[in-house]
């Protein structure tokens, strides 16, 4: 009986505890009827994406890069006068010297190497490991980690004859990268120091460098790319020729069939074997750089950059004076030492070397001699490159009487003031 009222005393608490269990399950399906019908009424809808950097896709852009092919014949020389190489070229550059040698100029380099130096959060700090890319065209992304970084880029070496000259070192040091010159099989003549052999004239090689670029938590220079929903920086980096073109020519005035032909082998001397492709600076090994030169018979004396309207003014002006000209295309690091993109004036030209030009040519009664001058003054005043001229007037040079002579050694001191020293 006592059991019985325990029970019935307990009929109203379990009356109230199912009551509150099946309150909380009406109250769960409204709760879950309430939230699909939410789905339903923003099912259409997204909320836009959070413009929040991550360390770790912080993305860092190198600039376009334009080159303008023609600045690098407009530098200043001495006295701040603009140097015009088309009003000093004579010998032109036709098809056939395209064929074999390729343009007269720079082209656009399409393919480029990249090496990223991390240097944590110490600006100018030695490298310890790099990241290499090859780039395709003349934009680069890449992730960066917060700090310090040094940039380098080159373009990738393309070759007209299909054999590449440069080699790169970029083993021997993380700080910088060497580009140097092969040998050829020709012997190196005149102020060539530890070398028995000439050397190829390097490829164009163009270079950029930029140091301590600071990839700050702040975001500080960052854009912001509401497209890719990221942080970006742009690097402002200029490529700059590091090989300079020197375009030489020999031009024999009153030759009459004298010299017939030519070998098709040069050189020029006192030359850098080598650069630093950070700096640009030269090395201090000084070579012999072997080129092809070319001979044109009957060549009117008009500059380059008058030959496409000498036609139309031709009966305005005196006949120009038709000559025989010997000329050619070389390339190399420059001068021993200088930096020559650092360089605005030639009097700032740190030059140990002198610098010797020879051809070896052929006369109509068969015998052959080796022509050498001296052009150090040209090459020294054309730091940047330029056009090498001499002129020779074949009426005073007397023809060779044996095959193989020790040649015609002509001191140039201005390309329209020659001293000569005959030793036929």
């Amino acid at each position: 009986m006592k059991k019985m009222k325990t029970i019935t005393q307990m009929l109203p608490r379990l009356a109230f505890a199912r009551s509150l269990r099946n309150r909380i399950v009406c109250d769960g399906l409204l709760i879950l009827a309430f939230a699909h019908l939410l789905v339903l009424f923003t099912a259409c809808e997204r909320e836009p994406l959070l413009h929040l950097y991550d360390a770790q896709s912080a993305e860092m852009e190198l600039p376009i890069v334009d080159l303008d092919l023609q600045v690098y014949w407009n530098y200043e020389m001495e006295f701040d006068v603009d140097y015009d190489w088309e009003a000093e070229w004579y010998y032109g550059w036709d098809k056939n010297d395209s064929l074999l040698w390729g343009p007269i100029g720079y082209t656009k380099p399409e393919v480029f190497k990249v090496r990223r130096y991390f240097t944590g959060d110490v600006p100018y700090a030695p490298h310890t490991a790099v990241i290499r890319s090859t780039v395709q065209g003349n934009h680069f992304q890449g992730a960066y980690d917060w700090g310090f970084w040094d940039i380098l880029v080159w373009n990738e070496i393309q070759s007209t004859e299909g054999v590449q000259s440069i080699v790169i070192d970029e083993e021997s040091s993380l700080d910088s990268v060497m580009a140097y010159t092969n040998q050829t099989m020709h012997a190196s003549r005149y102020q060539a120091p530890r070398f028995t052999r000439a050397f190829y004239s390097p490829e164009p090689l163009f270079a950029a460098y930029d140091q301590a670029e600071e990839i700050n938590r702040n975001l500080e220079g960052f854009d912001y790319d509401s497209e890719r929903n990221v942080y970006t920086k742009k690097l402002n980096m200029k490529l700059v020729p590091i090989t300079y073109i020197y375009l030489t020519q020999i031009i024999l005035r009153h030759n009459y069939g004298r010299v017939e032909s030519i070998d098709g082998n040069a050189n020029l001397s006192g030359m850098a074997r080598s650069t630093n492709v950070n700096t640009g600076r030269a090395g201090s090994d000084a070579i012999t750089v072997y080129y092809n030169v070319r001979m044109k018979k009957d060549q009117p004396l008009i500059p380059y950059k008058n030959r496409k309207t000498s036609a139309v003014k031709a009966s305005n002006r005196a006949t120009p004076e038709n000559v025989d000209i010997i000329g050619g295309r070389l390339l190399s690091f420059g001068m021993c030492h200088n930096a020559s993109n650092l360089i605005s004036r030639a009097s700032e030209v740190d030059d140990p070397y002198r610098h010797y030009m020879d051809v070896t040519m052929q006369f109509n009664n068969g015998m052959d001699s080796t022509f050498v001058f001296d052009v150090t003054n040209q090459v020294r005043s054309h730091y940047k490159g330029g056009v090498i001229t001499v002129y020779l007037d074949m009426d005073t040079i007397p023809i060779p009487t044996r095959k193989g002579g020790s040649g015609f050694n002509a001191v140039v001191q201005e390309p329209d003031s020659l001293t000569y020293e005959f030793n036929m």
